[in-house]
């Protein structure tokens, strides 16, 4: 018999799907639980597996929008697996005299190239000539887009063609709609005001330059930036809830706790995974936090649990080389604090001109519930807490906590 493989509920908000990849062929026959096809919804990218062995025979095509509930494909269970060639060819291997192999052919993952790991399945599977690859992920890694942009359009030369009048269009994905919807709701909708402070990173450079090699061998993970910025705008938000808050039609709802929402530029567009009680976390557990969800959004492995909440929103501009910028809030979150580049600046300090690096960071906040003392003192309490990073033990001066000043 054939059972009707549909496109399952992802989400009480979600009502349709683009259907991105078959991974499976027609005809192909597949394993119960094997993975047979990729979805897009507008928050995240999710995968259908067989519900049964059998032959797979596809209905919706790649790039068609499906609702829930819709056929995406279906399987005849009656179909018989094809048999194994494995014997006869190990029985013809017996018969002929031991000879020395030659060296196997590299694969894509054996070169000196960076690439995720779907990428490099992508072009190991479908041998692709990794010259004709454009890396757009992070420090040169190829993403998996990157290959298949490779694969669609073969004999093309990687960048911009001299007197080219070429253009392509390309239809917009269901998570790129999303993220114009909501920045254009959070322009409209929101009383959004920034404002601008600077802080001097040497500090947190110098624990970072003393304590890395000994903190990766510790806990297995980088000393990053982010671990710092997230546990000072921790205790930041503690002492200014407005910022932690959002509106709910005509109240004002106060969380007590932080779950940080970092903003990552994944292959398919700004995905902002969460950090459940950021609070409550250590340096290392922040940091590893961080690593998992970054190494997903890449990899568009996120859930939409992930992906949902978050009171507070952190993103670092500063990794593309941003020196300045006006993040926009992500509702129904009513703030948002941009990182940006480290970069040495002559500073005038106790009457002496010192060079020191410094960053500039900016608070974006929804003025509806936040009033301009309580994001300004917000942002020179993240300032004092970087610049001071041991205010971060208890929140405060150690000597204070002990005079119980």
């Amino acid at each position: 018999m054939a059972i009707e493989i549909k496109v399952p509920s992802v989400g009480e908000s979600i009502t349709e799907v683009t259907l991105v990849k078959w991974i499976k062929k027609d005809g192909e026959y597949v394993n119960r639980d094997e993975v047979i096809a990729e979805l897009e919804s507008e928050k995240a990218t999710f995968e259908i597996n067989a519900e049964q062995a059998g032959i797979l025979k596809i209905i919706a095509a790649e790039g068609d929008t499906l609702k829930i509930g819709d056929i995406a494909c279906s399987i005849d269970t009656d179909a018989v697996k094809p048999a194994e060639k494995a014997a006869p060819v190990a029985a013809a291997v017996a018969e002929k005299p031991a000879t020395v192999e030659p060296a196997a052919t590299p694969k894509a993952t054996d070169l000196d190239v960076k690439a995720t790991p779907v990428a490099a399945a992508i072009i190991a599977d479908k041998k692709v000539d990794i010259k004709t690859v454009v890396a757009s992920g992070s420090n040169g890694k190829i993403v998996k887009q990157d290959v298949l942009e490779a694969i669609n359009n073969p004999g093309r030369k990687p960048g911009v063609e001299l007197f080219s009048r070429e253009r392509r269009t390309e239809k917009m994905s269901n998570l790129r709609k999303t993220i114009s919807r909501r920045l254009v709701e959070a322009k409209n909708t929101t009383a959004m005001l920034t404002t601008f402070n600077e802080v001097d990173m040497s500090a947190i450079m110098e624990i970072r330059a003393k304590n890395k090699d000994k903190f990766k061998e510790s806990h297995g993970v980088n000393l990053g930036f982010m671990s710092f910025f997230t546990k000072a705008c921790c205790f930041a938000l503690q002492e200014w809830p407005a910022v932690n808050a959002m509106l709910d039609g005509e109240n004002i709802q106060y969380n007590n706790y932080v779950d940080v929402s970092i903003a990552v530029s994944a292959p398919k567009g700004l995905v902002v995974p969460v950090i459940r009680n950021a609070e409550s976390l250590s340096m290392a557990e922040i940091e590893k936090k961080v690593v998992e969800l970054a190494t997903k959004a890449k990899e568009n492995k996120l859930t939409i649990e992930e992906m949902s909440g978050g009171t507070f929103t952190i993103t670092n501009g500063g990794v593309f080389g941003s020196l300045m910028s006006t993040p926009i809030i992500n509702i129904p979150q009513s703030a948002i604090l941009g990182m940006h580049k480290i970069q040495d600046r002559p500073m005038a300090i106790n009457g002496q001109v010192v060079v020191k690096p410094m960053m500039y960071l900016a608070l974006s906040y929804d003025h509806r519930i936040i009033d301009g003392r309580e994001s300004v003192s917000f942002l020179v309490r993240v300032k004092e807490l970087l610049e001071n990073p041991a205010l971060l033990l208890f929140g405060k001066d150690p000597v204070k906590s002990l005079l119980e000043l």
